[in-house]
């Protein structure tokens, strides 16, 4: 890290930070909750860490996505939810086995105002959850091409915020929304993944083979150890990421608001589930 994001990382658990166990929703109303928890910390409440799970399976568009990307027949068939990320990049999978996610919510002021660094700080407990896990990982260097651009997990690499494992594969793809009082970071990281099931949601023609030659997982990358991911125990992996987000921030274990779930259910409502937004709404020009 560089000093900067080691001096804001000692000064977390400074902060009121909450830490919100995995629970399972619908896409849109995971995607509120994120929002929400950026305004509460915004206006004086808690920080927010939380894990997360998409029930049921949603593909989750990039904020530029263009709408024909989407095999919007098959996702109807299979009830596969869709709705669009207020962060950018391709569209992804979130099978509600084999994904697990998690989001940072915290005021802007608390954070670097340099992109890099502030994945650098923000990432830090992804990267400790992968190695309690046995999982070695790092940020993406090395340069690969991207194989289908709808696609998040098969776009070109981003040191920034893409995690790869030791042999170069995709296993975790984040993102930032950066508001003036507040940035939310979310991401995904694969558990266990099915290329079939990752690509049949998209439009586009890819082979499973080429998905498997990019993306892994932490089931992959754990078979054979002795841990009991290594045993493909999910809950395992689930609490390894909330103990390391928890005792990143030093959070206590705490819940959403009457009020906050009563906001986060209108604005999925009103926003989230919209057709305007996921599936008319025109791509922004690039």
């Amino acid at each position: 890290m560089t000093d900067r994001a080691t001096d804001l990382d000692a000064s977390l658990d400074e902060r009121e930070w909450r830490l919100i166990r995995e629970e399972s929703r619908d896409g849109a109303m995971n995607m509120a909750l994120d929002e929400i928890a950026g305004e509460t910390a915004a206006s004086g409440g808690p920080r927010t860490v939380r894990v997360y799970r998409w029930e049921p399976s949603t593909l989750s568009l990039g904020y530029r996505q263009n709408p024909s990307t989407v095999d919007w027949e098959f996702c109807e068939r299979e009830g596969i939810t869709v709705t669009r990320r207020p962060t950018g990049g391709g569209g992804i999978y979130h099978d509600s086995w084999g994904d697990l996610s998690y989001s940072i919510a915290a005021p802007a002021a608390e954070l670097p105002g340099d992109l890099m660094e502030s994945y650098e700080l923000l990432c830090a407990p992804v990267l400790d959850a992968f190695e309690r896990l046995g999982v070695e990982v790092r940020f993406a260097a090395e340069s690969r091409p991207a194989v289908y651009g709808p696609a998040c997990y098969l776009r070109a690499l981003h040191p920034a915020h893409d995690v790869v494992a030791a042999d170069g594969r995709k296993i975790s793809g984040n993102a930032q929304h950066r508001r003036r009082d507040s940035v939310v970071q979310h991401g995904s990281v694969q558990f266990a993944c099915v290329p079939e099931a990752h690509l049949a949601v998209f439009a586009g023609g890819v082979t499973p083979e080429e998905f498997g030659e990019r993306v892994t997982s932490i089931r992959e990358q754990a078979d054979g150890a002795t841990d009991a991911v290594g045993e493909r125990d999910r809950a395992s992996a689930v609490r390894a990421f909330e103990d390391a987000l928890g005792e990143w921030t030093d959070a206590e274990e705490g819940e959403w608001t009457d009020d906050e779930l009563d906001r986060a259910r209108e604005r999925a409502s009103e926003k989230y589930e919209a057709k305007d937004w996921n599936r008319d709404r025109e791509a922004p020009a690039r």
